[in-house]
């Protein structure tokens, strides 16, 4: 959970065409962007954005368009990764920094950043990307054949309550191999925020995967210092593709895996993905 409540600031801006923004901000200094996966939220950085407080910079976390409490379009062709990346940049924007920002992404998060990197590469410092989406290849070949056509009748997703999405949660975060008894690799509350941020989410996310740029040939381009995470035991990307892409990427720093961890290395051991990525920064 987030500590020093006191130093964090919870905002709601405009932008493209008076849509919501809902983010976070957390310490002073220089400016670090925290950006969740698909079905997540700003919340996803609630053991992160006190860390980076404490050492001095300033932490911005936001809820992508469709996630959280930000801009929901009604219309399921609103969300494409362009239009999601419209609503992102636009937001760093109105933050209104002159220097240059770092990026930590995850997932789609992570796919967004690089996009940002490439678009505006004389605005990012350095990137930090925790198990990146940046190509439809990376799923498992149901998935890949599900997200490459538009989902036309949300319903059942919109319909299906919490529960149903705790149990899911529950399930795929369960582990035989802690201690060799049964046990969750998740803790209970961030089993609780993820369950609830599938419920808030709108049903139309499940469209944006399709529309996923590939970026293979661009990724030479990105020079600025990267550091790579992943867990191991992802299920939802491929964890081949992260080594491929430290390949592709000139300037990574360094890599780590954290082997336990499913898809979510930040939640699922903080304690280990933390101190990685402030190392990372202080040696910028």
């Amino acid at each position: 959970m987030i500590a020093n409540m006191n130093t964090t600031t919870y905002r709601n801006g405009v932008v493209n065409n008076q849509q919501k923004v809902n983010y976070v901000q957390q310490g002073a200094g220089a400016p670090v962007i925290l950006t969740h996966g698909l079905a997540a939220s700003l919340h996803d950085w609630d053991d992160l954005l006190p860390e980076l407080a404490d050492a001095g910079y300033a932490g911005y976390a936001l809820d992508l368009l469709g996630h959280g409490e930000s801009e929901k379009p009604q219309h399921l062709r609103d969300y494409t990764v362009e239009n999601t990346f419209d609503h992102f940049s636009k937001w760093i924007d109105s933050l209104a920094h002159n220097e240059p920002m770092i990026l930590v992404g995850h997932s789609l998060g992570g796919g967004l950043s690089l996009l940002y990197a490439l678009k505006y590469p004389e605005r990012v410092r350095a990137l930090v990307l925790v198990n990146p989406f940046f190509e439809i290849a990376q799923l498992p070949p149901v998935m890949q054949k599900l997200f490459r056509h538009q989902l036309i009748n949300t319903n059942l997703i919109d319909r299906t309550p919490y529960r149903l999405f705790r149990f899911f949660v529950d399930m795929t975060s369960f582990s035989y191999y802690i201690g060799h008894r049964e046990s969750h690799i998740l803790p209970e509350h961030i089993r609780y925020q993820t369950a609830l941020d599938y419920k808030r989410a709108a049903s139309g996310i499940y469209n944006i995967p399709r529309t996923l740029p590939s970026i293979d040939l661009d990724l030479s381009r990105l020079y600025q210092p990267t550091l790579l995470l992943w867990g191991g035991r992802d299920q939802t990307l491929a964890p081949s593709s992260f080594p491929q892409l430290a390949k592709s990427l000139p300037n990574v720093v360094d890599t780590h895996i954290l082997p336990i961890c499913g898809h979510v290395p930040h939640q699922c051991h903080p304690e280990t993905f933390n101190p990685y990525v402030m190392k990372f920064l202080r040696n910028l």
